[in-house]
């Protein structure tokens, strides 16, 4: 390795292309929406003449689609895209790589089906990453036994399905989608072997996993196998239970390898203890409860949280992660590192929106220019230290190599179950900072906003990434209803964020840039927007019934 790559950047940062072109059209743009206003205010009717009231309405609705539109460009001036060199990272870290906590999180067990949970669990145990340093946990907040068993099953078929997808470097590393490959396409006779009896385990997995829900049990043969069914009795339910913590995968066990004889990752089963007159706070208290869980286990310094719907679609996405956080002059800096959320059930006219290209490719990375990237919920790696409220110093060093870890090794599977159990009790935030200044902040529908906007005001920068090929693939919303729901959330819950304490304007006010603060705003006052918007509908059909003129005619322009 020569000195000049001992020097180069593990990542850098390129401007958009036609930067300049945009500006010029922009500054058109805005002549325009001046001339509107100043149309309006001219020819507007005076008190008493029929029309006034319409003119008042476009009036103000037309000022509030252009400030809007003036808060729009505070991004998509600067549009920033960043490109790591993973290759620079192997050759300067092979040997110190940090250790990885990888969170999944699910809710309930009918609307996110067990085998879909798995397929994403599947999916980060073959990372092209040493597997002693990874460690996976699945929150099931649903307290299910048959989440438990599929998890279990996984962790079983995982010995082969490692191998096979190291073996053979298969893309993607979900099973369920790897396996709706056409299987005509096998030329090579020792693959198709393989592949064929990878699939019918797979197959076989799947079958008892989804009998066993059918019939509502679980066999008492395969209950024996596992301890951990003692903890389902019948005073469990979704909304009252205790904590459950069971470590299905030890990683620092020698013996726990696959069937090439290599180790194993760590997996990890959480069930938080809930009670029905106690909060929960939905995701963000269940991601607090991993993050507890997590260090009493692992303690990894870097965390990758995923829904449970949304799989790893590129093994080496922890590797590219990485050249941001260890970057020897700008890593220090960074808090955690978004990537898009990409979905491999888009329709073919993406009538309800999912692909959202304007946001992923343009605004969101506009706001990544200003160190201010979204954190969007999933695809997200963390700084543990950022993420569990630790403020940003010039002069504070990290440290890759896990301590914790190595204490942790003098201490068996049961006194780290007993000891993770106590950290996801209710009882355990109670005066406490969790919730307000330490983790994911509660008491707003979108935690996971809230969350990177107070990181950053902790002097923290982070970065958002969007590869040419998607790091992760989730399922979209398909369905009206469900697409309605899901924006109704978002909206309500970004407008709460604006009217609160934390507005950008007011709680970023000289932490963040003024362009970072305008770039929120752009997503917390989608709801609002929505009036000015009705308003213009409603104005100019009633308008054009009563044959009052709101717009010049054709002759007033020439």
């Amino acid at each position: 390795m020569g000195k000049q790559t001992l020097h180069l950047p593990l990542f850098e940062t390129k401007e958009a292309k036609g930067k300049t072109i945009y500006k010029l059209f922009a500054s058109t743009i805005f002549v325009g929406i001046l001339l509107i206003w100043l149309y309006r205010l001219i020819n507007m009717p005076s008190k008493g003449e029929s029309g006034r009231l319409a003119w008042i309405c476009m009036f103000l609705a037309e000022i509030c689609f252009g400030f809007y539109w003036i808060i729009t460009q505070s991004v998509r001036w600067n549009v920033i895209y960043t490109y790591p060199y993973k290759n620079r990272l192997s050759l300067r870290y092979e040997e110190n790589l940090p250790d990885v906590d990888i969170f999944v999180c699910t809710a309930d067990p009918i609307m996110e089906p067990p085998t879909m949970v798995i397929n994403t669990i599947l999916s980060v145990m073959p990372y092209n990453y040493p597997t002693q340093k990874l460690s996976i946990y699945l929150s099931d907040d649903g307290g299910s036994q048959y989440t438990f068993y599929a998890l279990l099953e996984a962790s079983q078929f995982s010995k082969y399905w490692i191998p096979f997808c190291k073996r053979f470097n298969v893309e993607p590393r979900s099973p369920a989608a790897y396996f709706q490959h056409d299987a005509s396409n096998l030329n090579d006779k020792v693959f198709a072997q393989e592949w064929f009896n990878i699939k019918k385990l797979y197959e076989d997995m799947k079958s008892r996993i989804e009998a066993s829900i059918e019939n509502g049990s679980i066999p008492n043969e395969i209950k024996a196998q596992h301890k951990g069914f003692s903890e389902w009795n019948t005073k469990v339910t979704k909304q009252d239970h205790h904590s459950i913590v069971q470590i299905l995968i030890d990683g620092r066990d020698h013996n726990m390898v696959d069937m090439d004889g290599n180790r194993l990752p760590t997996l990890v089963y959480m069930s938080r203890e809930k009670k029905p007159n106690l909060p929960h706070n939905f995701k963000a208290g269940s991601m607090n409860s991993l993050i507890r869980v997590s260090s009493q286990i692992s303690n990894a310094p870097i965390i990758l949280n995923l829904d449970c719907d949304m799989y790893s679609n590129d093994p080496d996405a922890i590797r590219e992660s990485l050249c941001f956080f260890m970057d020897e002059n700008q890593g220090h800096k960074v808090a955690y590192v978004q990537y898009p959320q990409r979905y491999n059930n888009a329709t073919k006219n993406d009538i309800y929106g999912n692909i959202a290209r304007v946001t992923h490719e343009i605004e969101l990375a506009g706001l990544g220019g200003y160190g201010a990237a979204l954190y969007c919920g999933t695809g997200c790696l963390h700084r543990r230290e950022s993420l569990c409220g630790r403020k940003f110093s010039e002069d504070q060093t990290f440290e890759w190599n896990n301590k914790l870890q190595e204490k942790s090794t003098y201490k068996t599977v049961e006194e780290l179950e007993e000891a993770s159990k106590v950290v996801a009790n209710c009882s355990y935030e109670e005066g406490t900072q969790w919730g307000k200044q330490m983790g994911l902040l509660y008491g707003f529908p979108v935690e996971d906003i809230i969350t990177g906007l107070t990181i950053q005001c902790r002097g923290w920068k982070s970065i958002y990434y969007k590869p040419s090929k998607p790091a992760f693939l989730g399922v979209a919303p398909t369905i009206l209803d469900v697409a309605l729901v899901q924006h109704k959330r978002w909206s309500e819950g970004m407008l709460q964020i604006f009217i609160s304490k934390y507005c950008p304007f007011i709680y970023g006010h000289g932490k963040i840039k003024l362009g970072a603060q305008m770039g929120y705003c752009i997503y917390l006052l989608w709801a609002p927007l929505s009036v000015p918007t009705l308003t213009y509908v409603l104005v100019t059909s009633l308008s054009l019934l009563h044959g009052i003129p709101l717009f010049p005619e054709v002759n007033q322009l020439t």
